[in-house]
């Protein structure tokens, strides 16, 4: 089985990016399972593995296209000049621009089938906002360039997935955006995937309330409902199992989260950070619904920690990992669809045994 070939975005060059995609390309196994290709700088490389003497030992190489990469080595194409400054920590527009040059070209080499997924390491999201960058987050650029009717934010990690209806959007935007066919849409692609990228045979899903006690039967708001209830309603009728609307406020808290195979939540916040309080170190950020994988961290850049050699790779590992699985899943379940296994006719009519004739 060929090695899945992993694009590695190095994200804003003054956080931790580095640091974790250093770390994890450290790990002996991960050459096994793949073909890493960072997207980035030579130099930004070197510079931050410097300061981490365990990984000093790291073989490089360094290439003009992921067509070129080495399967027994740790690949980087060079997307930035040379002479761009490195400032661990601060938030500069070279830093910025560095992000968006490298997401540009990993992009471009996915979608020419040089790399087989895209793993992003986090850049700032105001920063980039400030540069030619017009979109809140990788998100929704990546819905964007490969031209995906919509997408789903899914952050995922070993036994809870938790989607979100509205991405990023300013919490005054929310209710207006909570509609039945949004929620609709990301119920589809929620099952959908979880049939295709996660191999869940008959998936369960949990639906959150927008308002505090799921507005408390219209008291503290009705979205629940004229909009939620008949959202997982008609979901049901297409054959989903969507469950709902929970409560938002006691349903983690008493581990509701594990009884279902994902979660949907109405806003980003909510989803969240009762997600990255019980799965931070280990969480991923997967984009659901667009034709490529695409896996993140579920944490940002850190600047308080770049440079410092203390960053925890474990969520950049995990993207990489998934990333990985979710490909091969994806393989899988398509050529069973493409080639279903044929079903045998069995012959129901009642057999003589020795001996004892059948009784008509």
């Amino acid at each position: 089985m060929a090695k899945v070939r992993v694009g590695i975005t190095q994200g804003d060059t003054n956080g931790i990016g580095y640091e974790v995609i250093i770390k994890a390309l450290s790990d002996a196994r991960m050459l096994d399972m793949c073909t890493p290709v960072v997207y980035g700088s030579s130099k930004a490389f070197g510079f931050y593995r410097k300061q981490i003497p365990e990984t000093e030992n790291i073989n490089t190489n360094v290439i003009s296209s992921a067509k070129d990469a080495h399967p027994k080595r740790v690949n980087i194409v060079n997307c930035i000049p040379e002479n761009f400054q490195i400032e661990p920590g601060q938030q500069t527009q070279e830093g910025s621009k560095a992000a968006i040059a490298a997401l540009e070209m990993a992009v471009r080499e996915l979608k020419e089938g040089a790399i087989d997924v895209l793993v992003t390491a986090p850049f700032n999201k105001r920063a980039v906002s400030d540069e030619t960058f017009k979109f809140p987050g990788h998100t929704e650029y990546l819905v964007n360039e490969f031209g995906a009717k919509d997408g789903l934010m899914f952050l995922c990690a070993d036994k809870m997935r938790v989607g979100v209806a509205t991405n990023h959007l300013s919490l005054a935007k929310v209710p207006a955006a909570i509609t039945e066919e949004r929620i609709l849409s990301k119920l589809r692609l929620m099952n959908n995937s979880l049939l295709r990228d996660f191999g869940v045979v008959k998936p369960k899903l949990a639906v959150l309330g927008l308002n505090p006690h799921s507005g408390d039967r219209g008291l503290l708001g009705e979205e629940e409902i004229n909009v939620i209830a008949p959202a997982i309603k008609k979901a049901n009728e297409e054959g989903i199992l969507a469950f709902g609307p929970y409560p938002p406020d006691g349903f983690f808290s008493i581990n509701m989260q594990y009884k279902f195979d994902a979660v949907l939540a109405m806003y980003h916040d909510q989803g969240l950070i009762p997600f990255k309080s019980l799965a931070f170190d280990s969480g991923v950020n997967f984009t659901a619904g667009l034709p490529v994988v695409r896996t993140s961290p579920d944490h940002g850049t850190a600047y308080d920690l770049a440079g410092e050699n203390k960053a925890n790779p474990q969520s950049m590992m995990s993207s990489i990992y998934m990333a990985i699985d979710i490909y091969r899943n994806r393989q899988l379940y398509d050529q069973m669809r493409a080639n279903p296994l044929p079903l045998k006719e069995v012959d129901t009519t009642p057999k003589e045994k020795p001996g004892k004739p059948v009784i008509a």
